[in-house]
């Protein structure tokens, strides 16, 4: 019987262990508290709507008590972590999409905002909203188109 190439036995070996050493790689950038190539949780919307700027953050698999939402100066920080409820041991996985652990995201705050201490946070079927009040909305004087060429 002809041997078949070990890609063709266990077609998902390769994608497993490319996706390993782009986390590996990545993660060596984790040492930079706000730069965040590839952030590992926490897939984020951000806009304005009346007198507040809005952060919608994705976080599957926590709850509100696995989150903490801190002003630190003129960022707003949020951290937690997520917790796998199961033990499944790595040999066992074909393909793991979902992060656990630990994770911090970090924001700028607006110089519109307005008292930091009027922040409100709440946890919504995974998604952490923040509700920063601002002095005043935006305005859109000063946005123009610019041609491309």
């Amino acid at each position: 019987m002809a041997r078949l190439p070990m890609l063709w036995q266990d077609p998902f070996a390769i994608t497993s262990r490319i996706g390993q050493v782009m986390d590996e790689l990545l993660r060596d950038f984790g040492t930079f508290p706000d730069l965040e190539l590839a952030p590992a949780f926490g897939q984020t919307d951000i806009y304005v709507k009346g007198k507040h700027l809005v952060v919608e953050t994705e976080l599957p698999g926590a709850t509100k008590d696995d989150v903490q939402v801190k002003v630190e100066g003129d960022r707003l920080v949020i951290t937690g972590e997520v917790k796998r409820s199961e033990e499944v041991r790595d040999e066992n996985y074909i393909r793991m999409g979902r992060r656990y652990g630990a994770f911090r995201r970090v924001f700028p705050l607006p110089k519109e905002a307005e008292d930091k201490k009027g922040i409100k946070a709440r946890f919504e079927n995974g998604v952490l909203i923040v509700e920063v009040p601002l002095k005043r909305a935006p305005e859109a004087e000063g946005v123009f188109d610019v041609k491309v060429e």
